[in-house]
């Protein structure tokens, strides 16, 4: 069964969502993350995406109490990401509550420290961040484009041990137009160990139900939520039909 992961993203402590990752679509749903944390947990959620979109602009660690908050109030598994780009960062993400973190710009920028992080803390708690836009890996919260294709790249970091990766078009991210199936097909396809994880684009059911019948690992569901286009009520019911 395919895993549920609703995403809250920080801004200024409050729940906001982008489009296609940029900061001037910022819309708020929720000024009290951790009471919207507590809603994901009522209805049989046992995961979260917390994304500091802060400290993803600024390259440090900035809504860091908000996720020490989440973390006490909560029994969520909570992957953290955005801005950690050093060994203090990610201390301070585990200190304050995450089980895993994921790095996307510091896999690209400072590979060898990405790389140790994987050695000492081991690839169960190490996630690699694979945002791409054309296929391209893009970093610095986006703003930064390479050209790095998204296959070779992943095909780099599975080689050094990683299991898992949460990978985002950003051209859907969003957008509620349905998410990249191809690519996750693909990902699938030529690496059938690595856990995926699909972003972007989410837009109804039938969305994450194809994408279980894909056998695709697990789905991170964002804005649909927050504009009503999927329930809380949906989400546990479907869970329940697959336990």
């Amino acid at each position: 069964m395919i895993e549920i992961i609703p995403a809250i993203d920080i801004i200024d402590g409050k729940c906001v969502r982008l489009s296609k990752g940029d900061y001037a679509t910022q819309k708020t749903y929720n000024s009290d993350p951790v009471e919207q944390a507590k809603q994901f947990e009522d209805h049989g959620i046992q995961r979260l995406h917390l994304v500091d979109l802060e400290g993803a602009k600024k390259s440090h660690i900035v809504n860091y109490k908000t996720l020490e908050e989440i973390a006490s109030k909560t029994n969520l598994i909570i992957d953290f990401g955005g801005g950690i780009k050093g060994d203090e960062d990610i201390h301070v993400a585990f200190e304050s509550g995450a089980q895993m973190i994921t790095g996307g710009s510091i896999a690209v920028q400072n590979p060898i420290l990405f790389e140790s992080w994987i050695q000492r803390y081991g690839a169960e708690r190490i996630i690699l961040g694979s945002d791409a836009r054309n296929r391209k890996i893009s970093t610095m919260g986006w703003g930064t484009s390479s050209e790095l294709d998204i296959i070779t790249f992943i095909s780099q970091w599975t080689a050094k041990g990683i299991q898992k990766t949460i990978s985002t078009d950003i051209e859907k991210d969003g957008m509620l137009q349905g998410p990249s199936f191809e690519l996750y097909n693909e990902m699938k396809s030529a690496f059938p160990s690595l856990q995926v994880v699909a972003s972007g684009g989410i837009s109804k059911m039938d969305d994450i139900i194809q994408l279980d019948q894909n056998s695709i690992d697990s789905v991170i569901v964002g804005k649909a939520i927050y504009e009503g286009h999927i329930t809380l009520r949906q989400l546990e019911a479907y869970i329940i039909s697959k336990s």
